[in-house]
């Protein structure tokens, strides 16, 4: 008799759930809250929250662009397509809660939260603003967190030693 392994695919799927939640209600209270352009100092010359919407991609790559829309269309096929691959791969890793599979949930819930934005408002909310000495950081948001949170961990998942299966 073979034992089948729980699925945690729920879990995972209840972490991107989260994830995705918890964007929605920080942009929603960031933009009823902060006038744009504004920002409430947290911690001074280091952390602020801000409001900001970025039309491009990652540190506002192609928000300049002469075809926003394009750029924007492109952005929403890409996050989407992103979230299809990356709930494939869950789907199929779901058996088990890994460092791989719990960083693909951070991914998940990261993309879907900023498809959101783009889908609803053509632009995504940002709010996080960090300064280091004299470096502004761009501003970012929890869905940017999420996606790059979890593509640390799937590099250091790649940079661990692996446990053979002695089966």
């Amino acid at each position: 008799m073979r034992f089948i392994a729980p699925r945690r695919l729920p879990w995972l799927l209840l972490i991107s759930a989260a994830i995705l939640a918890a964007d929605r209600v920080t942009k929603t209270w960031v933009s009823a809250h902060v006038p744009f352009g504004g920002a409430i100092p947290i911690f001074d010359h280091v952390l602020r929250i801000s409001h900001w919407t970025n039309e491009g991609a990652a540190f506002s790559l192609f928000a300049d662009s002469a075809a926003p829309h394009l750029v924007n269309h492109v952005l929403v096929a890409f996050n989407l397509l992103v979230a299809v691959v990356v709930l494939g791969v869950l789907v199929r890793l779901g058996s088990r809660f890994t460092l791989v599979t719990f960083a693909l949930a951070l991914i998940l819930g990261g993309a879907l939260g900023n498809v959101h934005d783009r889908i609803v408002y053509g632009s995504v909310v940002d709010f996080i603003e960090v300064h280091i000495f004299t470096y502004h950081w761009p501003d970012f948001n929890v869905a940017d967190s999420s996606i790059v949170t979890g593509a640390c961990l799937l590099l250091l998942d790649s940079l661990l030693p692996k446990k053979h299966d002695a089966s």
